[in-house]
């Protein structure tokens, strides 16, 4: 068996723009690889065939989807974040909230300092954690 890696399937073409963005917000993080629909093939083209890109050494998968489903995201599965501190954990919750949802408000809830649960605007569900000393 192969590595398991988490999939990310966007409907809205929105695939580049989200690894753009969570790249840009979490530091050790890369896009690792783009292929694109050409011309003539069974997406739009220019959009994600395939790409891979890794969150703190957390490798992901997503694409563009070409095929409208019944289904999109779910908080279920979520993307969890152990912050180191109180300003990193602000600032990821402030910046994926932002056109988002938030689930949980970033507050102590006597399990962790502080803790945060939100819905990005690409509909990806977010935890962000920061554990007590």
């Amino acid at each position: 068996m192969g590595k398991v890696t988490p999939f990310l399937m966007f409907q809205d073409g929105s695939a580049e723009e989200a690894m753009n963005f969570y790249t840009s917000l979490i530091a050790d993080s890369k896009i690792n690889s783009i292929s694109r629909y050409g011309k003539g093939q069974s997406g739009d083209e220019g959009s994600v065939m395939k790409a891979t890109f890794s969150l703190k050494g957390q490798d992901f998968m997503c694409i563009d989807s070409n095929v409208t489903h019944q289904f999109t995201f779910t908080p279920s599965f979520s993307i969890y974040i152990n912050c180191d501190s109180e300003e990193e954990i602000r600032c990821l919750y402030e910046n994926l909230v932002k056109g988002g949802q938030p689930l949980m408000p970033l507050e102590d809830y006597g399990f962790s300092q502080q803790f945060g649960w939100v819905n990005d605007r690409f509909g990806v569900s977010w935890q962000l954690d920061l554990p007590h000393l």
